[in-house]
């Protein structure tokens, strides 16, 4: 791993990062492009609300790194595509890494690259997919010194809702937190636990490793707000939200809520105050 790209990445002072993920049209579901459309306005409106990092696939990188100066958020690539959360669900599932991924991200100027290691009941296939992707993507990413974020993603039955919905038990996450570490993460992105007190097990499952907290689906503000601070209360060292920020009616106004309490300890009530909510005075 290259602490030099990961300079780039951690704030120097909180040693925290916000990593805004838009690199939602990889897994072919619509309604994760919400707030998307126009991309390259989305990329614009994160800029100028100055994230640390933003997390896009190898097709899109293009449109923040081709901006010029050196103040912009870092760039993480993505480097996996799955069909694991259609509506319903296609009776063949599937997840794939770019072969030349590293060498992608090399080009791209990016500071980190990340992978999927998933746990969907009944299709182990795929848990066997994404640890092939990680060996292959920690072999090249070693040799090129670019760091990579492994995403432990633990899923309920598909039966729910016709697709795979994320399950919070804070065992089987730090279960799956722990095999991403032996499989050699140099970062890890995970979800909440259903018990958000109870975050401390999966920081403590990692070791030294950081763990950034992975936003999920849509939540109202100050319950995202709360859970973020428990979490940053008991060691994450960042926050990897996409839908909870490009979703929002005031995308900018979110960001700075987050990097507010990320980099200044800025509480709930504080961060709350710095989103536009829409009221009429």
């Amino acid at each position: 791993m290259d602490v030099y790209r990961l300079n780039r990445f951690f704030n120097p002072a909180s040693g925290r990062v916000l990593d805004v993920a838009i690199d939602h049209g990889f897994f072919g579901e619509r309604s994760f492009l919400d707030g998307t459309e126009n991309i390259t306005h989305a990329i614009d409106v994160l800029v100028d609300a100055a994230p640390d990092a933003i997390q896009l696939t190898p097709g899109q990188g293009r449109l923040l790194q081709q901006r010029p100066g050196k103040d912009k958020p870092a760039f993480v690539m993505r480097t996996d595509i799955a069909n694991v959360y259609g509506v319903p669900l296609d009776e063949h599932l599937y997840s794939h890494h770019f072969e030349d991924a590293v060498e992608r991200a090399v080009r791209l100027d990016a500071a980190v690259v990340v992978a999927n290691l998933m746990q969907l009941p009944g299709r182990p296939e795929i848990r066997e997919a994404n640890i092939r992707s990680i060996m292959a993507l920690k072999s090249t990413s070693e040799r090129y010194g670019m760091p990579l974020m492994i995403e432990p993603l633990v899923m309920r039955d598909n039966s729910e809702n016709g697709a795979y919905q994320v399950d919070g038990d804070v065992a089987k996450i730090e279960t799956l937190v722990r095999q991403a570490v032996e499989l050699g993460a140099d970062l890890i992105k995970a979800d909440f636990s259903s018990n958000a007190e109870d975050y401390h097990r999966v920081i403590e499952m990692a070791g030294d490793i950081p763990v950034l907290v992975r936003g999920g689906g849509r939540t109202s503000d100050r319950k995202l707000l709360e859970r973020t601070r428990v979490v940053l209360e008991q060691g994450a060292k960042g926050l990897v939200y996409g839908r909870n920020i490009v979703q929002h009616r005031d995308p900018a106004g979110i960001t700075r809520a987050l990097m507010a309490m990320l980099h200044e300890d800025a509480d709930v009530e504080t961060a709350l105050s710095m989103i536009d909510t829409g009221e009429q005075a």
